[in-house]
């Protein structure tokens, strides 16, 4: 049972896997080098960071297929920390982000990613496309003495056609032959033809030098202060927040498309163990790409060997292969992402924001909206208050109760619902005690108590009788309920 796993898990379709790990391989060089960048880092920086995250967490990870590397989001979290202490501080802050990532895993809270709600991933997904689409504008641009111009003439028309020409071969390829991840076809195909007629492009070697040698280990060196942690420790948290968040969604995401189930806690274990040794061998931070994840997967990787072959030629592009890849046109980089920004966006989302509840569409909305104008932590976490407030608002719209005056000189209150602090205000305007007879009957059969607001509200409640000279009887309490009046030290049931 161990071997037929660990067969299908490395070795199921080998071919395929090892064809989609190249075109992710391509895909996450320009990547990496842009996001190593915006950081004000060396770019080999972001190559040894995404060689060692995208293997350890293919080799280690619980989600086969699925891409790790040098995330732009956690490039844009630590360019202040790199400008204010420098690299060395960086390191530190990659490796205690990697431990508070695998300290997450190894407290089982992987599973904290089932409380996003549907409509917040799709306001990710959403987002994150139209951020992808966004990035590779940039490549439209030169610089000039006069600072970054977009391109004009004949360059900006052989950089259209370029992307043009990719796109219509990852997109009709596949109508002739699937023997082959049509990204790469493309990526290949281009960077023959630019190199072949001397295009007057951008390529891969004009974003910078990419020639190195192997990852050296390195102990960051920065004072082992408590000073020192107070500087790195808020960086490493938003680094582990973000890179976490990214990961368990993409990792849903990745569930979804190959309708297979991962292991969350496995993931995130690993994601830290990366990271620590990105950290400990000069490599960025990095987290799961859902653009590279999704290339990977519509070529055919769906083991962990795609994931692995991935990372190792990034190290070959740096140790061997630097003059060869140097003549890839970025435009035929740049076409493949779109078609990955096309093929990410749920455009299923824009049909049914008219039929879901309204609170729903202003999740999705609002999540694409702040995922592109902030960043994807701020996104979910804006997502997940909005559709909770949402949920507790609708929750408490339901409180009702029932009223009873069969039995003379008795009225009888059954209500209906949860009590919990949004409904804790409609709960006492169903009671009239001024109203009411000598005798009242709660009965809470239908009644369940969820937080504090419920016990005040229940001992108010209790209060208000007790001042209008009534009394309030208490029956058919929950255990549960029971228990939670009895640990405040309310007693309500007499």
């Amino acid at each position: 049972m161990i071997s037929n796993a660990f067969r299908e898990e490395w070795f199921s379709n080998p071919q395929k896997n090892i064809l989609a790990g190249l075109t992710t391989a391509f895909a996450l060089v320009p990547e990496c080098i842009a996001f190593a960048l915006v950081a004000q880092l060396n770019p080999l920086m972001g190559l040894y960071g995404a060689f060692i995250i995208c293997a350890l967490t293919a080799i280690f990870g619980g989600r086969p297929g699925m891409i790790s590397g040098a995330a732009g989001s956690m490039a844009v979290v630590i360019v202040a920390l790199v400008v204010q202490h420098g690299v060395q501080y960086l390191l530190a802050t990659v490796v205690l982000g990697g431990v508070l990532m695998a300290a997450f895993g190894l407290l089982r809270l992987g599973k904290l990613i089932r409380m996003v709600p549907h409509p917040v991933m799709l306001g990710f997904v959403n987002g994150l496309a139209i951020i992808i689409a966004m990035a590779q504008l940039e490549h439209f641009r030169e610089a000039t003495p006069q600072g970054h111009q977009w391109l004009q003439g004949t360059p900006l028309w052989i950089m259209c056609g370029l992307v043009a020409l990719t796109m219509a071969i990852v997109y009709l390829l596949p109508r002739l032959t699937r023997a082959v991840p049509p990204a790469l076809v493309a990526i290949l195909g281009v960077g023959l033809l630019g190199y072949g007629l001397h295009l007057p492009t951008r390529t891969l070697g004009d974003l910078a030098q990419m020639a190195g040698g192997l990852p050296a280990l390195h102990i960051p060196t920065v004072p082992l202060t408590m000073e020192t942690l107070r500087i790195i420790l808020p960086y490493a948290s938003l680094m582990a927040m973000v890179g976490l968040l990214e990961t368990l969604l993409t990792f849903n995401l990745t569930d979804d498309i190959t309708n297979t189930r991962g292991q969350p806690n496995r993931e995130c274990i690993a994601l830290g163990a990366a990271n620590i040794a990105a950290g400990l061998f000069g490599g960025m931070g990095g987290c799961a790409m859902i653009g590279q994840t999704m290339i990977n997967l519509s070529s055919g990787g769906r083991s962990r060997l795609s994931g692995l072959v991935a990372g190792v030629m990034i190290l070959l592009f740096v140790l061997f292969l630097s003059p060869l890849i140097a003549h890839i046109p970025l435009a035929a980089l740049v076409g493949v992402m779109f078609v990955v920004a096309q093929e990410t966006f749920a455009w299923g989302s824009l049909r049914v924001l008219g039929k879901v509840p309204k609170q729903d569409a202003i999740v999705i909305v609002a999540v694409t909206v702040i995922t592109v104008f902030t960043d994807l932590a701020t996104a979910v976490l804006c997502g997940i208050v909005i559709a909770a407030l949402s949920f507790a608002w609708q929750h408490a719209l339901e409180m009702r109760t029932e009223v009873d005056d069969n039995e003379a000189g008795v009225r009888t209150y059954r209500p209906h619902g949860t009590l919990f602090f949004a409904s804790a205000a409609h709960f006492q305007e169903l009671f009239a005690p001024a109203s009411d007879p000598a005798r009242v009957v709660l009965d809470c059969r239908h009644l369940h108590m969820a937080d504090h607001s419920a016990i005040a509200a229940m001992e108010s409640l209790y209060e208000r009788y007790e001042k209008a000279g009534k009394h309030l009887q208490v029956t058919h309490l929950s255990p549960r309920s029971q228990a939670l009046l009895r640990r405040a030290g309310v007693d309500v049931a007499a």
